[in-house]
């Protein structure tokens, strides 16, 4: 809906419109009828695209110094073995060592001593149990250390002593001991340990029975000098001679019990084989499907995440195999880590590994296939970025890379990367808004989530979901935080400059008044940044060509006009320069090329300065302004339609603008003639655009006399006339208003009849009339004043003209005929409408002169249309 100032503005001289490339409905119609007063569109400025994949690309602020690497090695020493909780910082103190030896004839079983195997009916009964022990925390050893000689293990199976082994601590009936002697006094202790944390007698192979022989490092079940032993979940004698603690210790060890039986068999039968696969490095294609296998069946076992018991066993074998080097297989291995959900440097190596995978694209086949998207999104929702954000750095940068192959985007945005990165830019203004002060080195992160949103953005989908997400005023936030770094300035201007050319999306930044400061901010800031300034600028055009509250915002910030100003000096006098080097460096211009950076830098301004000129009170201060004609006129004297087409055109439109205003210190109307003078090379050149826009400022020049004896004396009229057979709407109206305005003049009218003035004035009121009641309109009027001292029609207009006129006239002055040919409901009400108020009355006053001044010999023939 139009504000009233814009309302005001559809009230203004009806010379021009843009031209209609198809039917709009009555509402379109009427809001884009022809003013003297237009904006103007121009193209979003363009980013090349980057040689490389790095974090940060050639035109980077930042220095090499100063930034994480793009490149980088990385190796399987380069991970933790394992991947284990931090040890706890207190000391325990030491205990005295008082085996207890069982009472054989006691009837209460010992909930410490190991089970006999379960029947696999009982398995199967509590298998859902197990799920719920995985999700537990981790308790005891993994795997046995050494096998027993057979003359210790008999001694063994008539203890229940149980002796644990790791670093200084020794555990005996459930009690654990620290004393550092302790170690000692177990050498040789007949008993060994057993995958649940139990001890038990070893016989030979016995472990691995029911799978292959696994390499030495799976049978020892990790580096015992690296492996911690835990609080053991058995409670102390002390604790069981209370009934109620003895009957819910008993069932609860009993289930845990039964359940580490059923995971014995799961990791022997289905995870051991698979490990024992992954050995095998010579085929690659083999080692792939087995991370693949191997990743099913934890799934499949619910063994995926950080509580699994044997989760370092598998980290270490994967760790391993990162050396082999392959894109494939590592994208495979880096899957199946973060799955097991790894921490800290561990996550940092991982995002490492498969940043450095992405960064090739022809691996984005790769990716699509692995299905690895949803796991580097569930870190950037999970993780702290606090305590990750180097790990997160390289993650997003994976992201961004992915997000500039479109065959990313719908799968990215359905998995919620637009929630997840708005939710950390969030997160960052909140900390800032709280403490005053930036969450510290998460500048390069800030890159990296701006530049995927810029990709993003270009999904309709991902538009929809940043307006909902209030996504704008977020990120005119970080602007605000991060005036001073180029780079994610420039990446959130690249956001705007997309968004802002979506009507909806330009709506709700210009509704945020904080934008209009932040843009004036960047652009005297940044002045030298050529690709920061002109993205700015695009996106202040974008905003000033939709209302004029945008415009008027922008006009009541501080130094808003001088700002601009000073940039169109600084890039004029620059690309000066360049066109001298040119030229002394014996260069001829090139044909169609495309613009300068000056060049592009200078459009998109004049685009800027033209929809300001637009405001009513705004525009006659820009007329008025002497810098800025002069800046105007310089740029049309320095270039040609050969030189920048877009420049030229822009250039002139603006003067058209702002010609519009005739205000007593108009500096356009006191240069007027010169101006004249420069339009002249533009109605000669063979650019319908550019002499389309020189016509246009002929029309508003034309309402003063001087400008009009210009035209007589230099031929413009005739060159006006013969537009008439352009066949072009827009073309016609714009001559026919300078014929008018001509007209106006007693002295002048008669140059209508030079080149068939007359005869092709009536072509096109047959020609554009029916669908057209503003060239009727203007057609009529010229009509009207070249007749205006009429003694006889015959005379006046020729008796073949007078006849075709009067013909047309009667005709259109029917209704229905004006309307037949209209289909569409909103153009029938539309031409009703003005057909009616407008054209009418001119129609009727230009044919009762005619006739009053004609004798009617024979019936006049209507035209057929």
């Amino acid at each position: 809906m139009l504000s009233s100032s814009d309302k005001k503005l559809e009230k203004l001289d009806p010379f021009y419109r843009p031209s209609v490339t198809k039917q709009k409905t009555s509402a379109e119609i009427i809001s884009e009828a022809r003013n003297a007063l237009r904006t103007l569109k121009t193209q979003r400025p363009f980013t090349p695209q980057e040689d490389q994949r790095k974090l940060f690309g050639p035109s980077s602020s930042r220095t090499q110094e100063n930034r994480p690497p793009s490149s980088f090695s990385l190796h399987a020493s380069s991970f933790e073995f394992p991947d284990s909780r931090p040890i706890s910082g207190a000391r325990l103190s030491p205990l005295e060592l008082k085996p207890k030896a069982p009472t054989p004839s006691s009837t209460e079983e010992d909930p410490c001593l190991p089970k006999p195997p379960l029947d696999p009916a009982k398995i199967r009964r509590i298998s859902s149990a197990r799920a719920r022990l995985f999700r537990a925390a981790s308790q005891g050893a993994l795997l046995p250390d050494r096998s027993l000689p057979p003359a210790e293990s008999k001694k063994a199976t008539q203890c229940k002593e149980t002796v644990m082994k790791g670093d200084s601590m020794v555990k005996i009936n459930g009690i654990y001991l620290t004393d550092p002697n302790a170690i000692g006094h177990l050498k040789g202790h007949p008993l060994q340990l057993t995958y649940d944390g139990s001890f038990r007698e070893i016989k030979g192979q016995e472990v691995f029975r029911e799978a292959p022989s696994l390499p030495a490092h799976l049978k020892r079940g990790g580096d015992p000098g690296k492996r911690r032993t835990r609080a053991s979940s058995c409670p102390s004698g002390s604790d069981l001679s209370r009934p109620e603690i003895k009957a819910d210790s008993k069932a609860n060890l009993k289930e845990k019990d039964a359940e580490t039986e059923v995971d014995e068999v799961f990791w022997n039968t289905r995870i051991v084989p698979i490990l024992h696969e992954l050995e095998k490095e010579e085929n690659i294609g083999r080692v792939c499907a087995a991370c693949t296998q191997l990743h099913r069946v934890l799934e499949e076992g619910n063994l995926l995440g950080n509580k699994f018991k044997r989760r370092s066993i598998l980290l270490k074998t994967l760790y391993k195999l990162v050396d082999v080097g392959s894109d494939s297989l590592s994208l495979k291995l880096a899957k199946l880590i973060l799955a097991l959900k790894v921490s800290r440097k561990n996550l940092l190596n991982i995002c490492k590994l498969i940043f450095k995978i992405s960064r090739n694209e022809k691996n984005d086949s790769l990716f699509e296939n692995d299905d690895i998207l949803e796991l580097l999104l569930e870190v950037l929702r999970s993780e702290d970025v606090r305590t990750n954000t180097e790990a997160f750095l390289y993650c997003m940068g994976t992201i961004k890379f992915l997000s500039g192959n479109p065959g990313f985007l719908t799968e990215m945005i359905n998995k919620g990367a637009v929630e997840i990165l708005l939710n950390l830019i969030k997160q960052m203004n909140e900390h800032t808004a709280q403490c005053g002060t930036c969450l510290p080195n998460l500048d390069h992160l800030l890159v990296q989530i701006t530049a995927a949103l810029r990709n993003l953005v270009d999904s309709s989908l991902a538009r929809s979901k940043l307006l909902s997400a209030s996504a704008l005023p977020q990120l005119c936030s970080v602007l605000a935080q991060y005036v001073a770094d180029k780079d994610v300035c420039t990446n959130i201007a690249r956001i705007f400059s997309k968004l802002t050319s979506y009507r909806e999306c330009c709506t709700a930044l210009a509704s945020d008044s904080r934008c209009y400061a932040l843009f004036l901010t960047l652009l005297n800031t940044h002045q030298q940044k050529q690709d920061l300034v002109i993205r700015i600028v695009f996106i202040l055009g974008n905003l000033t060509a939709k209302n004029n509250q945008a415009r008027e915002h922008f006009f009541k910030e501080k130094g808003s006009i001088q700002t601009l100003l000073s940039l169109f000096q600084m890039f004029s006098e620059l690309d000066l320069r360049s066109q001298r080097l040119g030229c002394a460096g014996g260069g001829q211009p090139t044909p169609q090329r495309l613009p300068s950076e000056a060049e592009d830098v200078l459009i998109k301004l004049t685009r800027v300065l033209a929809n300001m000129a637009i405001h009513p009170r705004i525009g006659p201060g820009l007329a008025a302004n002497q810098q800025v004609v002069e800046l105007l006129l310089t740029t049309l004297e320095n270039k040609s339609l050969d030189d920048c087409e877009e420049l030229v055109i822009n250039t002139t439109a603006t003067i058209n603008n702002l010609s519009f205003y005739q205000v007593k210190n108009s500096i356009i109307h006191d240069k007027k003639l010169y101006i004249s003078e420069l339009l002249l090379k533009l109605l000669v050149s063979n650019n319908m655009d550019g002499v389309l826009e020189a016509v246009r400022v002929f029309g508003n020049l034309s309402q003063d006399h001087d400008v009009c004896n210009f035209i007589v004396q230099n031929n413009v009229h005739k060159f006006m006339i013969a537009l008439l057979d352009a066949k072009h709407q827009d073309i016609c109206f714009s001559a026919c208003g300078v014929l008018l305005n001509l007209t106006v003049d007693k002295d002048k009218r008669v140059i209508l009849k030079e080149g068939g003035g007359i005869k092709k004035l009536l072509d096109c009121l047959r020609d554009f009339g029916p669908n057209d009641w503003q060239l009727a309109c203007l057609v009529c009027k010229t009509l009207w004043n070249f007749s205006e001292n009429i003694t006889n029609a015959s005379s006046c207009f020729g008796d073949e003209d007078t006849n075709t006129l009067l013909a047309l006239l009667s005709s259109f002055l029917d209704e229905e005929l004006a309307l037949d040919g209209n289909s569409d409901q909103d153009l029938k009400n539309y031409h009703k409408i003005h057909w009616e108020t407008e054209f009418k009355p001119v129609a009727k006053q230009l044919l009762n002169r005619i006739q009053s001044h004609y004798t009617f010999l024979e019936p006049l023939p209507i035209p057929s249309f």
